[in-house]
């Protein structure tokens, strides 16, 4: 019944938010200036954002959590984009976590927390 979600976050600037997730490997789909709405993708993953320039980064609370083949890959090739590793935004590398799920973090410009990883086989 279910085929995918699609989180959808705030954004302060569109082409700041698409300068950010292109450095990803996210390519815009469909932008919608009149209606403040953009979506971005990459793979099977889809982001929406919907214009809120008063939105205030430190204050954000939004987040998703994407289940993926391998979190170290994928840190890794994050790792190779220097991205900064304090403030907003900002990238956290792969590591176990005690719940079982090895993880990364991303922190957009805006606040929104996105999180990757995959299970440890030890909790398989």
């Amino acid at each position: 019944m279910f085929q995918s979600a699609c989180p959808i976050f705030p954004s302060s600037d569109f082409e700041r938010t698409k300068s950010f997730y292109f450095k990803l490997g996210f390519e815009a789909q469909c932008e919608y200036p009149e209606q403040g709405y953009l979506i971005l993708y990459q793979d099977k993953i889809e982001l929406h954002f919907f214009r809120f320039p008063e939105h205030i980064a430190e204050a954000s609370v939004h987040g998703v959590f994407f289940r993926i083949e391998n979190a170290n890959v994928l840190s890794k090739e994050y790792e190779a984009l220097a991205l900064p590793q304090e403030g907003i935004p900002r990238f956290i590398k792969a590591e176990d976590k005690e719940w079982g799920v090895c993880e990364l973090n991303i922190i957009d410009p805006d606040g929104n927390l996105l999180r990757f990883g995959h299970i440890l086989e030890t909790y398989n």
